[in-house]
């Protein structure tokens, strides 16, 4: 069981937190994940480390307002994910790597649901959308349903999704899973970019650290 939060990788900088999570703990019926995590988040990319069953999705999870916390609190730019839910969840991106929520529409139509819902996504003309679409490697299937693409390709689609949508908090969930490499670098590429954007949050859950992208706080979960 983790009960508090690992080292910092960076020293914490004098800007307001814009996440703060304050005693967060959860656990099932025959096992404790988490206890006691707590952490002020300026900005930058977070990363949850830990192994199979840690507990990283479920704190995602947590973090996305999606499931209910236990104990403790989180809050996005002063919002409390446990009493302003809704209002929280506006400003965060989070897909489940696994969904079939979207299965019967394309990315295009994925792309299009994402605008209505973050206001600063990347309008469909934007340069910065078809980088990222390009970088990808999805020219050949943003035209298809989503059940038509294999596990990487649709893994790229909410990849894509995270990086046009400019919301406060990201949450990816093993983000580099089932890609070729060099997808995965040109995904570390534009995280290393998003590091220094003061006005968002991105929490990876993984299993290591992702090769050089700048960290400014790690959470480890354990084995």
């Amino acid at each position: 069981m983790i009960t508090q939060m690992s080292l910092m990788q960076s020293s914490e900088n004098s800007r307001a937190p814009l996440l703060q999570l304050h005693e967060v703990g959860f656990q099932y019926p025959q096992r404790c994940l988490f206890a006691g995590l707590s952490a002020h988040i300026a900005s930058g990319l977070v990363l949850v480390r830990g192994g199979d069953g840690s507990g990283k999705t479920t704190l995602l999870r947590l973090l996305a307002g999606e499931l209910p916390l236990q104990t403790g609190q989180v809050r996005l730019n002063g919002l409390c994910v446990a009493t302003q839910t809704l209002l929280y969840r506006q400003h965060v991106y989070w897909t489940e790597p696994h969904t079939a929520d979207h299965d019967q529409i394309t990315a295009l139509q994925y792309f299009a649901q994402l605008r209505q819902r973050y206001p600063g996504f990347a309008a469909a003309d934007a340069p910065h959308l078809h980088t990222l679409i390009s970088g990808l490697s999805l020219e050949p299937h943003i035209h298809k349903p989503l059940y038509m693409l294999s596990t990487g390709s649709k893994r790229k689609v909410w990849l894509a999704g995270a990086l046009a949508a400019g919301a406060a908090l990201t949450l990816l969930d093993v983000p580099f899973a089932a890609l070729d490499k060099p997808s995965i670098g040109f995904v570390m590429q534009q995280l290393c970019a998003a590091a220094s954007n003061p006005a968002q949050v991105w929490v990876l859950a993984a299993y290591e650290e992702p090769g050089n992208v700048p960290l400014a706080h790690v959470i480890n979960l354990g084995d």
